[in-house]
């Protein structure tokens, strides 16, 4: 029964990449935001530096508005690790002809997101690969319709040959073919 069914788990937000930006941009936004407010209270709130010195009209309220805009930044960072946005699961389920795709979105009423589609109404798996500046290898599912459903995680750009096997992969376990978009 296992055999008939391929459950593929997506890695949402909680990724290194997300917990490094958090808590370079918390810890650095803390320092700008301390360095800002000694310029302007005449008090030394960083021990490694000597930020009074600075003179508070323009450079301290520069440095307290990207410290605050940075602090904030690594709370939304850090919310989105904690609430797992994008993370979630795909399932082909052979037995009952289904392709189900779960994902969690913002905390809501909608927060769960379940896509279901029958097998009968995919036409193929497709692969995009777009090289440049910001490289993407996506894997879809092609419907019917003309709709392409994509079923891999945002993440760091996947080696083509891994993205090329993983895609084969699913096209031989759901007996569909393979297309390049």
């Amino acid at each position: 029964m296992q055999e008939n069914i391929r459950q593929d788990k997506i890695i949402g937000s909680r990724r290194f990449s997300n917990y490094f930006w958090a808590s370079f941009l918390f810890i650095g936004g803390i320092c700008f935001l301390l360095a800002g407010l000694s310029s302007y209270l005449k008090i030394n709130l960083l021990p490694f530096s000597n930020s009074i010195d600075l003179v508070f009209i323009p450079q301290g309220i520069v440095m307290v508005f990207y410290g605050t805009l940075s602090f904030f930044v690594s709370l939304y960072i850090f919310l989105t690790v904690i609430w797992d946005i994008g993370g979630g699961y795909n399932e082909y389920n052979k037995n009952n002809n289904l392709v189900k795709i779960v994902r969690k979105g913002f905390p809501g009423k909608n927060r769960n997101i379940l896509l279901t589609y029958p097998l009968k109404n995919i036409k193929s798996i497709g692969i995009k690969i777009a090289e440049g500046l910001n490289p993407k290898r996506t894997i879809y599912l092609c419907l019917k319709d003309e709709r392409r459903i994509p079923i891999t995680s945002v993440e760091q750009p996947n080696a083509i040959s891994n993205l090329e096997e993983e895609a084969s992969d699913l096209a031989k376990f759901l007996d569909l073919k393979l297309e390049n978009l």
